[in-house]
């Protein structure tokens, strides 16, 4: 009986402060993943408040290509022009 004693006092000034400076420490670590994961959720909702023109900006890209080609032969048939002079 004395023996349980003993192993019980042992558990109770021993083990237990050890596995409670553990969790705290894991229960730290936890709370700065939250934070930093608050961190991103906030970047990227503003983020995504800067992407909304891009949808109108890409309707247009056809356009744009089709002006850069036109200039492009346009280029082109001059530099032909010259260097087959």
């Amino acid at each position: 009986m004395v023996l349980w004693w003993i192993g019980a006092l042992v558990l109770l000034l021993v083990v237990l402060p050890v596995v409670i400076a553990l969790l705290n420490r894991v229960l730290a670590a936890v709370e700065r993943i939250r934070d930093a994961a608050d961190g991103i959720l906030a970047d990227g909702v503003a983020l995504n408040d800067g992407l909304e023109p891009v949808p109108a900006l890409l309707a247009t890209t056809d356009e744009t290509v089709e002006e850069i080609r036109v200039g492009a032969v346009r280029y082109a048939g001059s530099v032909q022009k010259l260097l087959d002079s």
